[in-house]
């Protein structure tokens, strides 16, 4: 038989075989990957050793660390200074909402063992830690929110501001801030709302006292003009006595008409009328002004109000600390 010159030979045939194994590869039969390929996977993603979330147990607040917790592993992250903010007056239907900011050194917390949150104190209890956190704060502030202010914007818009302004008025310059309950933006340094924080960090506790010690005494100066209220004893809260008064008496310039007992009471009785018209503190708002320490500098705005100082200061309106201890701040 004669062969074509184009046709392979036969040993051409032999060499052509290998090809065949490409056939398997097209086979869906085998699902799993080689065995081999697995540890390469892994290797490749993550370093052997390496947490992607490690978690630094120097930075976790404690449980059994007390009030000074928080701030003390702050600290340690290189966030010192650590300021609280917190408010008094939020639920009360009359006077004035007052919101403090402390700052607190971490070494000092522990020196301080009657602090704790203002509500859980006794009035005796609650002037000695006050005197005790101002003695020793590097840095506090305090903001007077009248009652008309409240009703014109709300009282959560005035607690909000109250505490951006209550930050913004501290000398130093804190490195975080911590507040109680609900966050606030805007603050411009890293923030932390704790839920009861008055009860958890020592920042946010000396923030409570001061603020609520402050408007104690400024409900009992307000009981000095509006005696038949009985401020110096329920400070302005809903009780059965306030009730009762608002019903006989009605409103006084510094109830909050925005709560609906106020409302109801101003329909039904003449609202009460200052002891004294002459008195200069219906000439300006009492309860909307700054309180900062005394080591503040002056101010231009701060030496424009020194005569309204005076004559809150005459009136024994001094909020927080005896005569001289405060500088009087009118709000621009």
């Amino acid at each position: 038989m004669t062969r074509h010159s184009g046709a392979p030979a036969a040993s051409g045939l032999a060499t052509k075989a290998p090809i065949a194994p490409i056939a398997p590869m097209a086979s869906s039969a085998p699902s799993t990957p080689p065995a081999s390929s697995a540890p390469s996977v892994s290797s490749a993603s993550v370093a052997p050793g390496r947490n992607l979330y490690p978690r630094y147990s120097g930075y976790t607040p404690r449980r059994d660390g007390g009030l000074a917790a928080y701030e003390t592993v702050l600290a340690r992250a290189g966030f010192a200074p650590v300021a609280g903010i917190d408010e008094a007056g939020r639920g009360a239907c009359a006077g004035p909402l007052v919101v403090a900011a402390v700052v607190l050194d971490p070494a000092g917390i522990r020196k301080m063992p009657g602090l704790a949150d203002s509500k859980l104190l006794s009035p005796q209890a609650r002037e000695d830690a006050y005197a005790e956190v101002l003695r020793r704060a590097i840095d506090w502030h305090v903001i007077v929110i009248g009652a008309d202010q409240n009703d014109a914007t709300g009282l959560h818009v005035c607690n909000v501001s109250g505490m951006r302004r209550a930050f913004a008025g501290l000398r130093s310059r804190p490195g975080y801030v911590l507040t109680d309950g609900f966050p606030v933006r805007g603050l411009g340094t890293p923030a932390l709302a704790v839920w009861k924080g008055d009860r958890v960090t020592a920042s946010v506790a000396a923030a409570s006292v001061v603020a609520k010690v402050s408007r104690d005494r400024m409900m009992r100066d307000l009981h000095e003009r509006y005696p038949l209220y009985g401020f110096d004893r329920h400070k302005g809260y809903v009780t059965d006595e306030h009730v009762r008064a608002l019903a006989e008496y009605g409103p006084s310039p510094v109830h909050r008409y925005s709560f609906v007992n106020v409302t109801r009471a101003a329909g039904q009785a003449n609202p009460m009328a200052p002891m004294d018209p002459d008195d200069p503190m219906d000439m300006e708002d009492p309860m909307d002004m700054d309180l900062v320490s005394t080591a503040a500098p002056a101010t231009p705005v701060a030496a424009a109000a020194v005569g309204s100082a005076e004559a809150l200061v005459a009136l024994g309106m001094s909020p927080a600390g005896a005569s001289g201890e405060n500088e009087r701040r009118m709000n621009s």
